[in-house]
């Protein structure tokens, strides 16, 4: 695979599987003397992984991550306090399958003549050929989106260093919309439902919080502890603080399973989309990003437009469209209506409106960046499906019997967030770097 590969100055590659032996995230740019841990890195990633409500698969992968390379292993003189500080080395993330038996491997060689509706199984098979990595999909599971959110953590350390925030929430469930809230009520929402899932995350809870892996490990050594989590999934799983709707919404002030900044509209997410998964089906949505802090300037026209660049995010599996700023209603505006106009206070501009989701021209205005992805219903449902044998083309049906969401909503908004921490970042330095050089 060529595709696997982001970024000009903030690079980020990606490499692994689903059903493989794990995933691996290999970013370069990563500026040095940043102290880094595996434990804020998967404090991102409980985000996204599975098992962690009703409304997701229940894989039980507990996505723990392991930094390989990139990392001091020591002081680099005695007492000068730098072990574990970014070098300028490429940064090397491991994240181990630890959560693939083979009852579910042979629920895959069961059904992989059948491709699945929905799914990329058909043209992958086409492309790739018998060995195409169909046990779990491989890299077009959902599962390769893991070392996406290791890596746009990084950056999001790096940006915030800069005065730059991203955050991400669900705008849209099973046709229910999150009233409009402003950045500043989003943005500490977000920050509070953070707080809630690590708090409420046994494994961040039992490996980290109780110092079971710590960055002062060798790499074998926390290999080992892995292995032995690996026979402990489910006694981990079952330590969980359990807390009720009610007692979560008095302590954080949000709601226990979908990040939305609306109270009424997530409990009505939710129970839209049980009552579609109920009946074996499955819904999407709409998730938004906002990226605030970020400087006038950023963008490399032509191609290279920062708009552009935040719309490779269709590269998220069951993402179908990217919207910027007022996107798709632009369509019913007038020009009058859709310009973002300005004036000048106290020597500082200051817009009237922000349709254009802080890009005009492939550069950012200093507006808070908007982008909303379309997040389609996932494809694997309990329905019988129309499909074909692909060895033979013969006419087939298909129904569902391997783990699966009822909707990927939920778990694809911090996939969004990061993302858009990757583009944001790669687009400053490059930024800094003209300034820089302007000024000479």
């Amino acid at each position: 695979m060529i595709g696997c590969h982001i970024g000009r100055i903030f690079q980020v590659t990606i490499a692994g599987g689903s059903y493989q032996d794990g995933l691996t995230a290999v970013v370069q740019g990563v500026p040095p003397a940043m102290y880094l841990t595996e434990q804020e890195i998967y404090g991102d990633l409980l985000l996204r992984k599975p098992g962690a409500d009703e409304l997701s698969s229940p894989r039980k992968e507990p996505d723990l991550p392991i930094i390989y390379t990139g990392l001091n292993a020591a002081d680099t003189v005695e007492g000068a306090g730098n072990k574990n500080h970014t070098n300028g080395t490429p940064l090397s993330i491991l994240i181990p399958n630890l959560d693939r038996h083979f009852i579910h491997i042979k629920q895959y060689q069961d059904t992989n003549r059948t491709p699945r509706p929905g799914h990329a199984s058909y043209a992958s098979f086409i492309k790739y050929g018998p060995d195409d990595d169909a046990i779990g999909a491989g890299l077009f599971s959902g599962r390769y989106t893991a070392p996406i959110v290791a890596a746009g953590y990084v950056a999001k350390k790096v940006l915030k260093r800069c005065g730059i925030e991203v955050f991400s929430y669900v705008k849209e469930l099973a046709s229910i919309r999150c009233p409009d809230v402003t950045a500043d009520r989003a943005a500490n929402y977000t920050c509070e439902y953070k707080k809630m899932r690590r708090d409420l995350d046994p494994f961040y809870q039992e490996i980290y919080v109780k110092n079971r892996i710590t960055p002062e490990m060798r790499f074998l050594e926390k290999i080992k502890i892995l292995a032995e989590i690996e026979q402990e999934i489910d006694d981990i799983r079952a330590k969980a603080p359990k807390l009720t709707a009610a007692q979560i919404h008095d302590k954080y002030g949000v709601h226990p399973i979908l990040n939305c900044p609306d109270l009424d509209a997530a409990q009505t997410m939710v129970d839209e989309c049980n009552q579609i998964a109920a009946t074996g089906d499955s819904a999407g949505g709409v998730v938004e990003v906002v990226a605030t802090g970020v400087p006038t300037g950023l963008g490399e026209p032509v191609f290279y437009k920062l708009d552009a660049e935040l719309g490779r995010m269709l590269g998220i599996g069951a993402v179908k469209a990217v919207e910027v700023g007022a996107g798709f209603a632009v369509k019913d505006m007038t020009g009058s209506q859709n310009n973002d106009q300005m004036r000048a206070e106290k020597g500082k501009v200051v817009f009237q409106s922000n349709n254009a989701g802080g890009i005009t021209g492939g550069l950012s205005t200093g507006q808070p960046i908007i982008v909303r992805l379309t997040v389609k219903p996932t494809s694997t449902i309990d329905k019988p499906q129309k499909t074909i044998d692909k060895y033979t083309l013969e006419n087939k049906e298909l129904a569902a019997i391997t783990r699966r969401d009822a909707t990927i909503v939920g778990r694809i908004w911090p996939v969004a967030e990061n993302y858009t921490a990757l583009v944001i970042l790669d687009h400053l330095l490059a930024h800094y770097g003209y300034q820089t050089l302007k000024d000479k």
